[in-house]
């Protein structure tokens, strides 16, 4: 299994749906515009492919500078537990450089994954919930 990461293009929205379905992840797939909004308004993604077919993604808005927030970590089941989430985190912290701070909001059923990935889980955060 030969694993190629892009970044220089963001694959078509039926794919990333079809990726979220696969992984687990919770997402709106059923709203194919929401998703393909939420690609068009982000400005750093990282592609896994295992030649044609997407088989992982990270999804971030960044400043490139100070911040990145990574708002979606997805690996197709069958490609979990091989590392391509953790090269996934890795190319967008290489991308974003060392000065810009890396910031995820976890599902709760990978709140065991991203410390073993490097991160460190914070206590001073504060949200406002989505209404849908």
């Amino acid at each position: 299994m030969e694993i190629t990461y892009r970044s220089d293009f963001t694959p078509d929205t039926q794919l990333i749906i079809d990726l979220y379905n696969s992984s687990g992840i919770n997402r709106p797939t059923a709203d194919h515009a929401r998703i393909e909004r939420m690609y068009a308004n982000s400005n750093l993604v990282v592609s896994a492919w295992d030649g044609e077919k997407l088989i992982g993604i990270a999804r971030s808005l960044t400043d490139f500078c100070y911040t990145c927030y990574l708002s979606d970590l997805a690996v197709r089941k069958e490609y979990q537990k091989e590392g391509i989430g953790r090269q996934l985190i890795a190319l967008t912290k290489e991308m974003i450089g060392e000065q810009t701070m890396l910031l995820l909001l976890s599902a709760p059923a990978a709140m065991e994954y991203y410390p073993k990935v490097g991160f460190e889980k914070v206590e001073n955060g504060f949200m406002i919930r989505r209404t849908r």
